[in-house]
């Protein structure tokens, strides 16, 4: 009994370690807009080539859209939808990343601060 009880408590550590190790690997919302180049063309406060962050946040909260439908080219464009032509070339990125990838983008952008 003592040797089965031992066992069951090792297979739950490793477990737990494996939780860990998975979701340290898993890189956050910022860095993901960051290594993909997103902030070229949309700034926190401000209007560059796309809206501004807050403008999306806002209109997605607004209309309780799914940002990560979009990103994956499964819904229309419904911030700048005259910049949509534009970011069609940057879907083409989105649409390979999971979406534990695309949530965690959705996440930031949603809660994005100064």
């Amino acid at each position: 009994m003592k040797k089965i009880t031992f066992i069951l408590a090792l297979l739950i550590i490793s477990c737990k370690e494996n939780q860990t190790s998975n979701s340290a690997l898993q890189p956050s919302g910022k860095d993901l807009f960051t290594t993909n180049n997103c902030q070229s063309c949309h700034q926190i406060n401000q209007k560059v080539v796309g809206p501004s962050l807050h403008e999306i946040a806002e209109i997605y909260k607004k209309n309780n859209a799914s940002m990560v439908d979009f990103l994956k080219g499964d819904a229309e464009a419904i911030v700048d939808k005259s910049q949509a032509e534009i970011m069609k070339i940057n879907l083409e990125i989105t649409k390979t990343m999971s979406d534990a990838e695309l949530k965690a983008i959705e996440n930031y952008i949603l809660n994005a601060t100064d």
